[in-house]
This record gives structure tokens, C-alpha cells and sequence, in this order.
């Protein structure tokens, strides 16, 4: 069995982590930071507790799947709980639509908007479960190492319409603009553009159909806890604080890490969960480059960035108000706004927004009479030319300010506790190039074979997990790259029993 290190302890470094721990090999993991979790760390302030990162959790499966590695249960670790809805998405007026499991509701919240798209509607969920089945059950855990690994897809992917973007392919069954809007917004979850992300991705809607939304009481933070205690009781070690500064390399392998204290561990295999790009710049000699140098890195495509708060009120909403747990508020633009983020990196004076209200379903993130939540805008990444230094404060005030006048009377005198995030913290915190969200932009020539691979192009013995990697961003993304990662260390070639499982489970 390997030595192995696995660099940050996000989802996809404690995901792998554990596999590789059950299966017999020795691993420590290096965090950064006083505690887990990455993009999913948690801040307590005044009483409340804030998830840093992801809120919306899909494929639980993937997550019972890594306790079943290690002959455990997921729920004795954490709950999970059904969000219903899913989303309520509001227009620009404060209209609602909402989305969840059941058609016959969907059809109703759709006939309300546009009658004649019920069908468009049924017709393009029709086509979801084949580029779910291709796209995730048949791709996603598949390494794509070789070119020809591509060229054996490509003719599903023409067929499935890949070249067309997921706003293209939600428009041809869908006609009303705002429900349009409604149907394509996915891709930004995972750092892409509706109006450039590939229409493979239109199987996020299968996959929430499907298993639905899911919430882990106690917070995204009680499951990377879960996660974390899982790694710790399979063997697994886990050190906090311990940054790494260097990766070092002889005779084109990864050999050790040297961290920021100046001590040296060595290696027989490395996982890095940092950012690709972050990982090969910053962590090894540009020397040992050959593929990824400073120069390619410049040139890729990174996703857009968030400018994020995190709030907590002295005064209950949850009762007088019309939001629910997820809430999504479309300004008046859609690909005006989604342009200047993505292509012109300008910072628009108009704003869409994600809206999370964790206590409406779990109080325990709150102290008594008190709400706790957290408001996420797109923003461009550090490609634009905006000062965040100053720019943040005035951002924060326009955001309560909307929030305010449109669904939280008296916002702004009613915080109590907050704190921000923006492209700045991606730069200096979590260390993500160009101060990119999501790390690489999912588009077609940025997917797949296209993408960082889960084993490194450069070096044998090193890997990667996360976001940047194949299959991408989101959870059940970064769970699948650490599926694919630990296949490669121990010689598997594929994962029949998940594939059997899921098949079933979709028939």
C-alpha cells in the first residue's frame, strides 16, 4: 500500500481521503486552514452559524455510497432532509415561480406563466434522463486520459446536442423568456454561462428530478464534520494549519511536500484538492512544467467569481415573508448581465441573486427570535478591473438595500451579525486563480478530455479532486472526481456496481 498526501480538506480531498484510507493505504491529509471543509467553511459569529460554500446538496447517493466503502451508514453521521420547493425563483416584479419533483405541480406553476410550454416542458424532460444516463452514469466516473477516450463519445455527444448551449437547448421546448430563465440557470452553479456551458449539463434537471434537494441539518458545515470523522475513524490523518508551500519532484515524479513551517513529508503518491492552477503555478517549479506552464494557465477560460454575505437578523422573516429555503431573484437582465460577467468582466450596476434561508428549515443555525442568511451574487473574477478593497463595502450596501425594499423591510437595521467573501477572499484564501469561483469555466472545449485531467498530464503519481478537474464543479461533480481519482491509484478500470445501482434506480 502507498503513502499518500492529499493536499486541502474540501469535499473532494476529504471524499478521496476516505476511499483511499479504506483501502488500506496510509493517507494524510494538509489543510491550510484552522478547520475542513474549503469552499464549505463554516463561520460562527454572535451565535449563528454561516456555511461558507455549497447549500444545495443533489445525488445524496454519492454520499451514501462513500460511507457504504467503508461498511458505515450515512444517517447515523448526518441527516439529510427534502427541500420542497427546490427553488423559488422570482422575475424582476417579485413574481414567483416554484420548481420541485412533482410534474403535476411543475405543469401548474408553468401554466400560470405560458399554457402552451406544459408540453415543451414534458418534451424537454423527456430528453434529460438519455444525457443524464450518458452524461453522468456512463461519463462522469471515467477518467478521459486519452484523446481517443473522446473521439468514443463524440458521436453521443453530437446526438444529444452538445454543441449547442443549455439556454439553446432549453429553448427549443420552452418559449416564455422567464421560464427559459427558470430552466437554464443551472450551468451557474457550477461557474458556467447558460448561454456557453454545453447542453450536457441540462441533466442537472434529471439529476433534481430525480433524488431531489437535499439539506443536512446542522448545516453544510455537519456534513464535512461527518466526512471528517468518517477519514479519522478509517484510519486517515488529518493536520490543520499546515500549508503547503512546495511540492517537490525528481526524475519527473511527485516525491514530498514541503510546508510552510519548513518541515518536509514525503510521498509515494500526491492528491491535490487545491486549484489546479493555484497547484501548478504556486506549488511547483516552473522548471518541472512542461504542459501547464504559466503561459497555457493565462490562456484558459476561468469561471466567473461571488460576492457573497452572510448575514444573521435580530427579527424573525420567515413568517411574513414569501421566500423559502433556496430562493433565486432573476434581475432584469439574464444574458446582458451574464455577458458583462463573463466576456466583458465588468461589474454591472444591476445584480441577480441566490438567496439562502437555512432557518426556515433547521432553527438550530440561529439563537432564539433571530434568522439566519446568506446572499450570493455572480460577479466578475479578478480579470476585471474592480478595486474590492473599496468596492465591497458599497456592493454589500446595494444588495441589503435591494433586499430591504423588495423582500426584508427593515433589513438593515436588523443585522446583527455578518460577514463578506469576494473575489479577493478566492485569491488569498482558498487560493483560487484569478480569484475564480469554480476554477476552470465548464464549456465544450473545456470538458472532459478537454479538461485538467484527474491524473496529472505532467507527473504519474500526481492527482487532483475538485472542481477543476474532470467531471467539474458542484457536489456531485467533486464526488465523482474522487471516485475517478482513487480508480486510477488502485488499478480499477471502472465502477459497475454504482453503474448497476443507478440504472435501477432510473428504470
Amino acid at each position: 500500500m502507498a503513502k499518500i498526501i492529499v493536499i486541502g480538506s474540501g469535499f473532494g480531498g476529504l471524499s478521496v481521503a476516505i476511499r483511499l484510507a479504506a483501502g488500506g493505504h496510509s493517507v494524510e491529509l494538509f489543510e491550510s486552514r484552522d478547520k475542513p471543509g474549503g469552499r464549505a467553511y463554516t463561520y460562527s459569529i454572535n451565535g449563528f452559524t454561516f456555511d461558507g460554500g455549497p447549500t444545495v446538496i443533489t445525488a445524496p447517493f454519492l454520499f451514501d455510497d462513500l460511507w457504504e466503502v467503508v461498511g458505515k451508514k450515512r444517517e447515523d453521521y448526518v441527516q439529510f432532509v427534502r427541500c420542497d420547493p427546490f427553488y423559488r425563483i422570482f422575475n424582476q416584479s417579485g413574481r414567483a415561480f416554484n420548481y420541485n419533483d412533482d410534474e403535476t405541480y411543475i405543469l401548474d406553476q408553468i401554466k400560470q406563466w405560458e399554457p402552451a410550454d406544459q408540453q415543451g416542458y414534458q418534451n424537454f424532460m423527456a430528453t434529460t434522463k438519455t444525457i443524464f444516463q450518458k452524461g453522468f452514469v456512463e461519463l462522469a466516473d471515467q477518467p478521459f486520459l486519452h484523446f481517443t477516450d473522446m473521439l468514443k463519445v463524440a458521436p453521443d455527444l453530437i446526438k444529444m446536442q452538445s454543441y449547442k448551449s443549455v439556454y439553446s437547448y432549453v429553448s427549443q421546448f420552452v418559449h416564455n423568456d422567464f421560464l427559459r430563465q427558470c430552466f437554464s440557470f443551472h450551468p451557474l452553479l457550477i461557474g458556467g454561462n447558460p448561454f456557453d456551458s454545453p447542453s450536457i449539463y441540462a441533466m442537472i434537471h434529471y439529476l433534481e428530478r430525480k433524488w431531489g434537494i437535499h439539506y443536512a441539518l446542522g448545516g453544510t458545515g455537519a456534513l464535512v464534520n461527518a466526512m471528517t470523522t468518517l477519514l479519522q475513524e478509517t484510519g486517515g490523518k488529518i493536520t490543520y494549519n499546515a500549508t503547503v508551500k512546495e511540492i517537490t519532484v525528481q526524475n519527473h515524479k511527485v516525491t514530498g511536500v514541503y510546508l510552510e513551517d519548513g518541515s518536509y513529508h514525503s510521498a509515494d503518491i500526491i492528491v491535490s484538492n487545491a486549484d489546479i492552477a493555484f497547484t501548478y503555478q504556486k506549488l511547483i517549479p516552473a522548471q518541472y512544467r512542461h504542459i501547464y506552464t504559466d503561459r497555457k494557465l493565462a490562456h484558459l477560460q476561468y469561471s466567473m467569481s461571488l460576492f457573497v454575505l452572510y448575514f444573521g437578523t435580530n427579527r424573525i422573516y420567515r413568517n411574513s415573508t414569501n421566500l423559502a429555503h433556496h430562493n433565486i431573484i432573476l434581475g432584469p437582465r439574464y444574458k446582458g448581465l451574464l455577458d458583462d460577467i463573463f466576456n466583458k468582466k465588468t461589474l454591472a450596476s444591476d445584480f441577480s441573486l441566490y438567496l439562502h434561508m437555512p432557518t426556515i428549515t433547521d432553527t438550530t443555525l440561529a439563537p432564539d427570535g433571530c434568522e439566519t442568511f446568506y446572499v450570493l451574487a455572480p460577479v466578475p473574477n479578478l480579470d476585471a478591473s474592480v478595486d474590492w478593497t473599496k468596492t465591497a463595502k458599497i456592493y454589500r450596501d446595494r444588495i441589503v438595500q435591494f433586499l430591504q425594499d423588495n423582500y426584508l423591510p427593515g433589513l438593515a437595521d436588523s443585522i446583527i451579525a455578518e460577514h463578506y467573501i469576494d473575489p479577493l477572499h478566492f485569491k488569498n484564501v482558498l487560493n483560487s486563480y484569478k480569484g475564480s469561483a469554480f476554477s476552470f469555466q465548464p464549456t465544450l472545449t473545456q470538458s472532459a478530455w478537454f479538461r485538467p485531467h484527474n491524473r496529472s498530464e505532467e507527473f504519474d503519481n500526481l492527482y487532483f479532486v475538485g472542481a477543476g478537474t474532470h467531471p467539474g464543479a458542484g457536489l456531485p461533480g467533486v464526488l465523482s472526481s474522487a471516485i475517478i481519482t482513487d480508480n486510477l491509484i488502485n488499478g480499477v478500470t471502472n465502477s459497475s456496481a454504482k453503474k448497476q445501482k443507478l440504472l435501477l434506480e432510473m428504470s
